[in-house]
């Protein structure tokens, strides 16, 4: 049975009159501070099976594509029609967030649905990038459908959802996540997408479990480039020297989607933040070395670092010959 306070909790959610003693019960209190928990729970979980003409096209292609899926959110077959899977290392860096936050804004607003596998990390940055810049996503989870794992992730979980995306599984109900159930999870990651891109990956990163899949199921691998002193990128750094393409800004990807990149580009060189605006302006009376720019800039290295690396992902600026050097293009957006 439900408890009084479960009830109480439902009786707001519904919008009807609290009683004057509500707020005073500290179960109640409770409810209502993770009342998105609750929504959760009452997230309809439906099942698709491999049967069903419904069944994602793609991931039916694959060999062992699982036989039925467990699901929360809105089912459009469109979600499925142009997926890019975003998939990197649990110990993200800042450089790796950037290059995901880019990278995932740039699809979602081409259009394209991002697909991951919802841990921390690479994942997590994926999922989040797509949502805040009001995209479509497809979380696969290496539990039941029930579950929200890692459990703090709720409000990510939520908002997917939120945002039309879907929360995936082939594990019934309230199934715990196990050693082998991550890289089986990671298969529907690979089988849902035309193309997987690794921003981030150690030697002997899951991720890279990932990217053999996409390889054996014959579609397009993508991998970023890093510091070659950078553990997390000497996973990537491997995928690339052993064939997959070298994606160091958005268009790569977009082109082999077939997706014209002109007014993408329009976009990102019209959402400059203030700061990267001061680092335009800055390069405007010339190339510069980073030692320079943190003169005229005033910024910590670190920070200076990771915007640096921002506007040459969105193609504002390049580096060469030890300097930035600013693309004529973009001269009108300084100021």
């Amino acid at each position: 049975m439900l408890g009084y306070g479960f009830l109480h909790a439902l009786i707001i959610l519904r919008g009807r009159k609290r009683p004057k003693s509500f707020l005073h019960n500290k179960n109640i209190k409770k409810y209502l501070d993770s009342c998105h928990a609750i929504r959760i729970i009452f997230s309809m979980t439906k099942i698709v099976e491999i049967t069903n003409k419904r069944y994602p096209r793609l991931l039916k292609q694959i060999p062992g594509a699982p036989s039925k899926l467990y699901y929360k959110g809105k089912w459009d077959q469109d979600i499925f029609k142009n997926c890019l899977a975003v998939v990197g290392s649990r110990r993200m860096t800042r450089y790796g967030k950037d290059c995901a936050r880019v990278m995932v804004t740039a699809a979602v607003e081409a259009g394209l649905t991002i697909v991951s596998g919802f841990m921390y990390g690479i994942d997590a940055a994926a999922h989040q990038a797509a949502v805040d810049a009001g995209g479509r996503t497809i979380a696969a989870m290496p539990c039941g459908i029930d579950l929200i794992h890692p459990a703090y992730q709720d409000k990510l979980y939520q908002e997917i959802l939120d945002n039309n995306g879907l929360i995936l599984s082939e594990y019934p109900a309230k199934t715990e996540p196990q050693n082998w159930t991550y890289p089986q999870r990671n298969r529907i990651v690979a089988g849902l997408s035309q193309a997987t891109l690794v921003v981030e990956a150690a030697l002997k990163s899951g991720s890279l479990i990932t990217a053999r899949l996409a390889r054996q199921y014959k579609r397009r691998l993508f991998a970023m480039p890093g510091p070659v002193n950078n553990v997390t990128s000497q996973g990537t750094l491997k995928l690339i020297n052993d064939g997959a393409q070298m994606a160091v800004c958005p268009q790569d990807i977009l082109t082999f989607y077939g997706i014209d990149t002109a007014a993408i580009s329009k976009k990102q060189r019209d959402a400059v933040s203030p700061l990267e605006k001061r680092i335009i302006t800055a390069l405007v009376f010339g190339p510069m070395e980073i030692d320079e720019l943190i003169l005229r800039v005033k910024l910590p290295i670190n920070e200076l670092s990771a915007t640096l690396s921002h506007l040459e992902l969105n193609g504002f600026i390049k580096e060469y010959s030890g300097k930035y050097h600013l693309n004529a293009e973009v001269l009108d957006h300084a100021g």
